[in-house]
Formats: structure tokens, C-alpha cells, sequence
């Protein structure tokens, strides 16, 4: 399962996202995925999950609003951390030394098992 924190994570390999809202506890019961392209669509899909709160300024000029909710959960799951290597590409100059390359992020903290599982490109 994936959680509203590694969506962000997630949302990485697209530059540049702004997260507009996160949530672990939400209101929306059933599965979504969707796409607002409008100010008509995001004032929709803003209010099903945050009522009455001022909807938030987006540049529909320039950008899109992309939504996941897992819906209702038993249990608070599993927190799926994925990472990827990225190497120069073949022919591209770079620096001939030995490197230890590493990566520290924070994340929001999470009660539960956490996996870190590495992916290809």
C-alpha cells in the first residue's frame, strides 16, 4: 500500500509538484484518481474532501491538479518508500573516482512497518 507521504515522494520524479494537501486521516471513503485541468474541476474535487475550507489559489494557465485517495483502510498499512539509482548516461563526462553516493530524506513520521524497495527507471 502507498500513503498519501510517499505519494509525495512520488510526485518527485515529476519537477516540479507543490503539494496543495495531504492528508492520513481523510474523508473521501471510496478509491479516487483524477485529473483537474479546470478551476470548475478542482473547486469539485476540493470540496468533497475539505467542505467548507477556501478552495486554493492553482495556475490553470501553467498547471493541473493530479488527486489519489486510497479511501477507507482497516488498518494503518504499510509505508512504501521507492528509490531509484540514477547513473550518468553512457558517453556523458563525469568525474573518474571512486564514489559512495547517499541519499537522507525526511518523511512524516509513521507507525507501522516501513519498506524501502528499489525500482528501475
Amino acid at each position: 500500500m502507498i500513503f498519501a507521504s510517499v505519494l509525495a515522494l512520488a510526485l518527485q520524479t515529476v519537477s516540479p509538484s507543490q503539494t496543495v494537501a495531504k492528508d492520513v486521516i481523510g474523508t473521501v471513503e471510496e478509491p479516487v484518481q483524477t485529473v483537474a485541468r479546470t478551476p470548475a474541476e478542482f473547486a469539485t474535487l476540493w470540496k468533497g474532501p475539505n467542505g467548507s475550507q477556501p478552495t486554493p489559489k492553482v495556475d490553470f494557465g501553467s498547471r493541473m491538479a493530479v488527486a489519489v485517495f486510497l479511501g477507507t483502510r482497516e488498518a494503518a498499512g504499510v509505508l512504501t518508500v521507492e528509490w531509484r539509482e540514477r547513473r550518468p548516461d553512457p558517453g556523458a563526462m563525469a568525474a573518474q573516482l571512486l564514489t559512495s553516493p547517499c541519499h537522507i530524506a525526511t518523511v512524516p513520521r509513521f507507525v507501522g512497518e516501513v519498506r524501502l524497495q528499489k525500482v528501475d527507471q
